[in-house]
């Protein structure tokens, strides 16, 4: 009898993965990159739809980590377009701009954690080109950003931008002013691994203070056993992770735009 149960809970979970994660019919994912630029400093984001979708959709802004564009970036934007999202991936670094060793990715994120009006100008820019997008239900938009991305992401709602959901997936939250949560526009959900390093429980608990005062509907996911950056997975704990994060996003998003 256990047994038939365990069969049928994982076979129900199978489904709603399934539904979650369903491409439309004939789907045929279209990429391009988009050249556009902020203050005199020339951009380069990647743009990802499902070219059987017809009529507007939700967008989402993709918002790298610390490698900037790099093929997993990519690979994510093209994930979320299959969901049926008109996806744009901003480039908060500068076009060509692509480090690649650990102190060179540490050294570029750096630039833009100490200048927050910078960090918030790049990314106010990759969402002026999503939402100007013909494809794209203006009203509609949500963001969703890794490691230096998930705290770029927060800086992005917290200039109030009409944004109905953002996601941070291990993500760190230093040198947010406490009052400015209360500018936070939608929901907030956070994925994060309960042993990381780089962005310890004492920054995501200040966070949800925050959010908590600012009255913010806000989600957090904590998965035990995983240190930072589970979405390049370096252990069992961290490919659960990965992959639970992927099926909670599907979920929020679909939660916040109402499909």
């Amino acid at each position: 009898m256990t047994r038939t149960i365990t069969r049928i809970a994982a076979a129900s979970l199978l489904l709603v993965c399934a539904a979650l994660f369903a491409a439309p019919a004939r789907a045929e994912i279209k990429t391009q990159w988009i050249d556009y630029s902020e203050g005199g400093t020339a951009l380069q984001g990647y743009l990802a739809y499902d070219n059987a979708v017809t009529g507007k959709r939700p967008g989402v802004l993709l918002l790298h980590r610390r490698d900037g564009m790099s093929d997993l970036t990519l690979q994510n934007a093209r994930m979320y377009a299959q969901q049926g999202y008109v996806v744009f991936a901003a480039d908060i670094f500068g076009k060509d701009v692509r480090p690649k060793s650990v102190p060179e990715q540490q050294a570029q994120s750096a630039l833009y954690s100490k200048d927050r009006p910078l960090m918030r100008a790049r990314a106010l820019a990759g969402l002026d080109v999503l939402r100007a997008n013909p494809m794209v239900e203006p009203g509609k938009i949500a963001i969703v950003g890794y490691c230096f991305g998930g705290e770029v992401a927060i800086e992005l709602a917290e200039t109030g931008a009409p944004i109905l959901g953002t996601v941070s997936i291990h993500g760190s939250f230093r040198g947010f002013p406490p009052e400015a949560a209360k500018n936070i526009k939608g929901r907030v959900l956070i994925l994060h691994g309960s042993e990381d390093p780089v962005a310890p429980m004492s920054e995501v608990v200040a966070l949800l203070d925050q959010l908590r005062a600012a009255n913010v509907r806000w989600e957090l996911n904590l998965y035990s056993g995983t240190q930072h950056g589970f979405s390049t997975p370096k252990g069992p704990a961290e490919e659960r992770a990965n992959e639970e994060s992927k099926f909670a996003t599907a979920r929020f998003f679909k939660d916040v735009f109402g499909l």
